[in-house]
């Protein structure tokens, strides 16, 4: 067979069978009838001469021929999502860099980061925010660039990542300055009935920061818990409580005095990481950030 009589409409239906693994669900992704699918499926096995599929049940399972296929179908269609993401909103002389943070990451840490894409004239960005899985799951499909998030991601050869260290923050206990400015307390051992704002669950910091007040037999009073690092820093500002959060979170805060560092930790710390996925062709402005953290 030679290239020009390969299908590839038909290896595009076989591969979304394939990733999805039924038919029926393949059909209503790709919005046509299931008969359709299959049909399609059934023209390019005549073409290749082989199965690539056989029925166990009600599920289809791929064949070695159908496995060898899927390989090299994995690169072609992901080289095409790729080559379409860097392609969209792109524009003579202008690139455009598309960066995802989880929900939970300070705002003044992502502002910093991007900072010298900032000034750069021949820069579009694209920010957004949310869940970590979602974020990874718009970055294999080559619609964001780079994620940024305060935890690693497990190895997963099905979806093969690259995590960067980018640095880390020390996390410290703030409060108004009009209530706490002469006051110093130890992180955990005086925070046993105090009121306490904190990061939600979902933040990487809550687990270590319970895990060492479970450790020093030491329960504070919670009166918030906040995955949104702007809003938790509005509610250290305005409620009077302490609260737990990186210092980058409150830097402006601390300038100008409006709150205080009322205790330090130095065993809890945020790490932050830049989460990208292998690429054919270079993100030039995502390079430089990228090389500016490691030098950093």
């Amino acid at each position: 067979m030679q290239l020009n009589q390969l299908n590839f409409n038909h290896l595009f239906y076989f591969w979304q069978v394939a990733k999805l693994g039924h038919l029926t669900r393949a059909a209503a992704a790709l919005h046509t009838s299931q008969s359709a699918v299959s049909a399609q499926i059934r023209q390019l096995e005549q073409r290749i001469g082989d199965d690539l599929f056989i029925r166990e049940g009600r599920r289809l399972v791929l064949t070695d021929t159908g496995q060898l296929v899927l390989a090299y179908a994995d690169d072609i269609f992901g080289l095409g999502q790729e080559m379409l993401g860097r392609l969209q909103g792109r524009s003579a002389g202008i690139s455009r860099l598309r960066v995802g943070s989880v929900s939970t990451m300070s705002r003044n840490y992502q502002e910093n980061w991007i900072r010298p894409a900032l000034t750069d004239p021949a820069v579009v960005l694209t920010l957004e925010s949310g869940l970590l899985e979602g974020l990874l799951l718009r970055l294999a499909q080559h619609q964001l660039d780079v994620v940024l998030a305060n935890e690693t991601v497990p190895a997963d050869p099905d979806r093969p990542l690259h995590c960067q260290f980018l640095g880390s923050q020390p996390i410290v206990l703030v409060g108004p300055a009009s209530k706490w400015a002469s006051q110093r307390l130890r992180i955990p051992e005086d925070l046993d009935g105090v009121d306490i704002a904190l990061p939600g669950p979902r933040h990487a910091l809550r687990a270590q920061f319970d895990a060492l007040c479970a450790s020093a037999g030491v329960t504070p009073r919670l009166r918030a818990e906040v995955d949104d690092m702007a809003l938790l820093r509005l509610i250290a500002r305005d409620s009077g409580w302490l609260a737990v959060l990186p210092e980058v979170v409150v830097q402006d805060e601390l300038r100008s005095g409006l709150l205080v560092v009322v205790g330090h930790s130095t065993t809890l710390q945020e790490r932050f990481y830049a989460i990208t996925t292998p690429r054919r062709h270079a993100v030039e402005v995502l390079d430089r950030l990228l090389a500016g953290a490691t030098q950093a």
